[in-house]
């Protein structure tokens, strides 16, 4: 990636109404895309005026990882899932609280910032890791410090288009104000030329419908993207961002469960370690078409049992739709149908055990999961598949191994795997893979 020089480290205020000539380079892990192709050069933008903004005055950070914003709690989310779809394809984006904090010098100030990841799939499989860095100013306003992006496509690493560091690359942008207002106007990136995004409060009364009921006080807002696009957002207590939509591009994501906002008391239901357990035992393994018919009457059959624990409806559609997708694929004796139906269910379920127990045990199903389906993708020859279940492996792995007393012997099978994909070795890839599952039982 080219980068521009490097900025002052103030904050860069456009004209009254301001014209910015730039390229697309956003900033994707505070948008629902998961990764916008660089188009080329845009038509001038016209912003808004610096009255209207409430990020002009700089900063200060005294106690910067402590986040009580209540509309982007980030040091109190443990784990945020988002679903949805752009067109055809499936969106899903994991937001996850890293154990580690980052300090970033700007302007004089060694600031310490929180570190969140930013995980985005497209129909299941990989399209951006991003490492995103925030920090709360005395006045309670939350700044973005820059993020460290990856984007793939078909699984393969193809560039770190978005990357940026405050101080490094320009200043940090506000990425919340501490009491908003409507008309209130601020630019969460704001290096002209590189990153830039303004967002405008329109509304701080809505009422969205949370996962486990109506959530009070949310915030709607417009953002206005380097390229133009105008995206809707809506920021809500406990959540954060909680709704994201580009009407132009058909694309929509909702938040399906935030925890500890949606943590239940008790531990995990039988019902639901039936269905983890069955949709799994199902992925990466022989067609066995009278069990899978067996199968689906056990997942049935759970499914209808667990669903009095007031499950969140958008992770109600994808077990329904799994269930049924899995049923179709059985009934077709379709293996490749099969399998993806059965991994998607299974990784559903993962969805509902955050509410019963912490993030690190989800993700070590999720783990589990993906290095069951290396092997359905080994067979299948197509190594850029293979490559995107490593690379979601290790991105899976970064944000949990610190929870296990001993990593080194997932981080030795991790490395022979990606050697594998590395030398187009679909043998050794399967065997690492099945490797990495013993190392993750034995955890």
């Amino acid at each position: 990636m080219i980068l521009v020089p490097a900025m002052s480290s103030q904050l860069q205020p456009l004209a009254a109404v301001g014209v910015l000539a730039a390229f697309l380079v956003a900033g994707c892990g505070s948008s629902p895309t998961a990764s916008r192709p660089s188009p080329e050069p845009t038509p001038t933008l016209v912003t808004a005026p610096d009255s209207a903004r409430v990020d002009l005055q700089e900063p200060t950070f005294s106690d910067p990882t402590t986040i009580t914003n209540p509309l982007f709690p980030i040091s109190d989310l443990t784990q945020v899932v988002q679903v949805g779809a752009e067109g055809d394809v499936a969106l899903r984006h994991e937001i996850t609280l890293l154990p580690q904090t980052k300090t970033i010098e700007w302007n004089g100030q060694q600031v310490e910032t929180v570190v969140s990841q930013f995980m985005a799939y497209g129909d299941g499989r990989i399209l951006e890791v991003a490492t995103d860095f925030f920090a709360q100013a005395d006045d309670g306003s939350v700044w973005y410090f820059g993020e460290d992006v990856a984007n793939y496509v078909d699984g393969v690493l193809d560039n770190h288009d978005g990357t940026w560091l405050a101080g490094k690359d320009g200043p940090p942008g506000m990425i919340m104000p501490a009491d908003p207002q409507v008309g209130d106007v601020w630019r969460p990136e704001n290096i002209p030329g590189f990153v830039f995004e303004e967002v405008t409060a329109k509304s701080i009364t809505e009422t969205v419908d949370g996962p486990q009921g109506p959530v009070e006080g949310a915030m709607l807002v417009e953002e206005l993207l380097m390229d133009g696009v105008l995206e809707d957002k809506i920021f809500a207590p406990g959540y954060g961002e909680f709704m994201a939509q580009v009407v132009s591009e058909d694309e929509l994501v909702n938040v399906s469960v935030g925890v500890p906002r949606d943590e239940l008391s008790g531990s995990v239901p039988a019902e639901l370690d039936t269905i983890s357990t069955t949709a799994s035992g199902l992925v990466g393994t022989p067609a066995d078409w009278a069990a899978a018919e067996t199968a689906i009457a056990t997942l049935t059959s759970a499914w209808e049992g667990y669903q009095g624990n007031d499950v969140s409806p958008l992770t109600a559609d994808q077990i329904d739709q799994g269930i049924e997708a899995l049923r179709a694929g059985v009934e077709a004796q379709d293996e490749a149908a099969t399998q993806e139906a059965a991994f998607d269910l299974a990784y559903a379920a993962t969805d509902l055990r955050l509410r019963h127990e912490p993030p690190a045990a989800a993700d070590l199903l999720r783990l589990d999961l993906i290095s069951a389906r290396v092997a359905a993708d080994a067979s299948t020859g197509e190594m850029p598949f293979v490559a995107g279940d490593a690379a979601e492996l290790q991105s899976i792995w970064d944000r949990v191994s610190h929870t296990a007393a001993d990593p080194s012997t997932v981080d030795g099978v991790l490395s022979d795997l990606h050697a594998a994909v590395e030398a187009a070795d679909l043998a050794a890839a399967s065997a690492a893979a099945e490797q990495l599952r013993t190392a993750l039982a034995d955890l």
